[in-house]
């Protein structure tokens, strides 16, 4: 696999996520991705309550322990790499979670218009 070169949405060197829980479709704590990255894990968020209730009943139960995995669960306050089209879905639903947009892979931007992005982002001066 060929990693795409890592960008952020500012067009500069992308900033780790995350690390504890461990993130990313490498597991490399960036939101790196590549052409076998069909869910663009690209958007760094910060959970929060609300929205991992709202990924647990879309089916994806971020907070709870896989062990087998050595995946701790997810809380809020911490830091992810969130599938793109997951993040526009909950943003349309109205349970978006903010984002690091320095920490946010430039393809993310190929799903979410920039404009949306900054509304929730956590690191704008």
């Amino acid at each position: 696999m060929e990693m795409d070169e890592s960008i952020n949405v500012f067009g500069e060197e992308l900033i780790a996520c995350g690390g504890d829980p461990v993130t990313g479709f490498f597991r490399d704590n960036m939101c790196n991705t590549c052409a076998q990255d069909i869910g663009s894990h690209t958007v760094c968020i910060e959970t929060n309550e609300q929205f991992l209730e709202y990924s647990r009943f879309k089916g994806n139960d971020l907070s709870t322990p896989i062990p087998e995995f050595n995946f701790s669960g997810i809380k809020p306050g911490d830091t992810w790499c969130l599938c793109a089209a997951r993040w526009l879905e909950a943003y349309e639903d109205d349970r978006a979670p903010r984002v690091h947009l320095r920490k946010t892979h430039i393809k993310a931007l190929e799903i979410i218009p920039m404009e949306i992005l900054r509304k929730f982002a956590l690191d704008l001066s």
